[in-house]
């Protein structure tokens, strides 16, 4: 599969529906072809100060957004008929379709399978003992500004297309740190 979409959500709160920003990386035939980022006004524009920490996206970055709803036009054509990745794909496949469901979104509109490629679970297969996407994407020279939206979709997308090197990688990485 050399044709697919990565898509990484940032959340609000700890509400699977209050997507604060989201960044999709589309690839065909193995190279990246259309990237989208945008901040999102989640619900009521609230936050829990533990998810800024994290991101550090605040309320005053998103009262002017977009709402999911208000931005869907622009998501779903990069969504439908898709093959999905993501790095942790239980979590970003139930964001959206809760969120959807928030809105009254039809998931089955996208025609998009109810699971998607987990390139975390896809590193463990490879034999990595830890598959954070910050680690993975150290060990496979991969760029990362951890929890960027756009960033985080992006290095799913080179993880996905970079696994055939991943064994050799792993073991350089195991040799370099005796």
């Amino acid at each position: 599969m050399l044709s697919f979409t990565a898509i990484d959500f940032e959340l609000a709160t700890a509400d699977y529906n209050s997507i604060c920003a989201v960044g999709v990386v589309r690839v065909d035939d193995g190279i990246i072809t259309q990237e989208y980022f945008s901040l999102v006004k989640p619900p009521n524009n609230k936050y829990m100060w533990q998810t800024t920490r994290v991101h550090g996206i605040k309320p005053k970055d998103t009262a002017e957004s977009p709402t999911f709803d208000e931005l869907y036009s622009e998501l779903a054509p990069l969504l439908a008929g898709r093959d999905m990745v993501a790095h942790n794909e239980k979590f970003d496949r139930s964001v959206l379709k809760q969120t959807m469901k928030y809105y009254g979104l039809r998931y089955e509109d996208l025609n998009i399978s109810d699971q998607w490629l987990c390139t975390n679970i896809l590193y463990q297969q490879l034999g990595f003992a830890r598959t954070k996407l910050n680690v993975c994407c150290k060990i496979m020279d991969i760029p990362l500004k951890h929890h960027d939206p756009l960033s985080d979709a992006r290095a799913t997308a080179m993880l996905y297309l970079q696994r055939d090197e991943a064994p050799e990688k792993w073991q350089r990485s195991l040799t370099d740190s005796l």
